[in-house]
């Protein structure tokens, strides 16, 4: 997959998943925004696939 590819993909799973996400609202709220931002990277499954993207443009440098 070349990087625009990676880019368009990481974008749209961002507008389709993440955007609306009830959990990430509740978490800033309720905890803060280092917490929610640390939630989604670690346990949320789309935000395992935004990593492997990330990696995979990390590879393409």
């Amino acid at each position: 997959m070349n990087r625009k590819k990676i880019y368009e993909e990481v974008e749209d799973v961002l507008a389709s998943f993440c955007q609306d996400c009830f959990l990430r609202k509740h978490f800033r709220k309720e905890k803060g925004r280092t917490y929610a931002h640390q939630f989604c990277i670690s346990e949320c499954t789309v935000g395992e696939k935004l990593k492997q993207l990330g990696n995979e443009l990390g590879e393409r440098s």
